[in-house]
């Protein structure tokens, strides 16, 4: 059953919800808004000897998907090359969780504003992915929305180069993506990369997706 988003203040039951095919997939399988996904990470174990004793930073992130007539897309954003972190790396619009926010829901809405100029009324919350730990040791809460497809990004000049999208479908397809051995920590470690022309969809935000194909086979 996927969350009723009514009357929340996270969003409202829009004509375009309807046109998302993966909807009543996604509605048996995220975790719902008002049952926020506990634990450090799924991926903890992986970093377990490359994160500090400190308790990691809570973010949270957009995951969003426009219903297109060509099918599902994903909104992403390549962040500019003169952030102190991740510069230049794509990912998903988000941050980290201020006391002001209240909710994880809250937070990546908000961070998708100031990033991308994405509206509230242009959004429906439909529930959260798994937590994910970064090495960095951030704690992020991937939230899924469907995003009017008439919403134009506007990126930060601070923050974001681009913003694009990829279809759902070529990043559900697995065989795009591939482990890739890197040296960190003194070891070789592996990190998922998709074969995507044009951008590296890499780290942790190909990490995230992955983790929505394997909830979505559980539907």
């Amino acid at each position: 059953m996927w969350p009723d988003t009514s009357n929340d203040g996270l969003g409202t039951v829009r004509p375009y919800l309807e046109a998302l095919p993966e909807l009543p997939a996604l509605g048996r399988v995220l975790h719902r808004l008002d049952r926020v996904p506990q634990g450090i990470g799924w991926n903890h174990a992986q970093l377990a000897d490359l994160l500090p004793s400190q308790p990691p930073v809570q973010a949270a992130v957009l995951v969003g998907l426009v219903p297109r007539a060509e099918g599902t897309q994903v909104i992403l954003t390549r962040r500019t090359e003169t952030l102190r972190s991740h510069a230049g790396q794509v990912g998903f619009p988000g941050g980290r969780i201020e006391a002001v926010d209240g909710h994880p829901a809250v937070a990546a809405l908000r961070e998708s504003n100031e990033e991308i100029a994405l509206l509230p009324e242009q959004t429906v919350a439909l529930g959260f992915l798994d937590p994910f730990i970064t090495i960095t040791n951030y704690r992020v809460l991937p939230l899924v929305a469907v995003i009017d497809p008439d919403f134009v990004a506007i990126p930060s000049p601070d923050e974001v180069a681009e913003v694009f999208e990829v279809p759902l479908a070529y990043l559900m397809d697995m065989r795009h993506l591939r482990a890739r051995p890197v040296d960190w920590g003194g070891n070789t470690r592996s990190v998922l990369e998709y074969d995507w022309p044009g951008q590296r969809i890499w780290g942790a935000t190909a990490a995230m997706l992955a983790n929505l194909h394997q909830r979505l086979q559980q539907a």
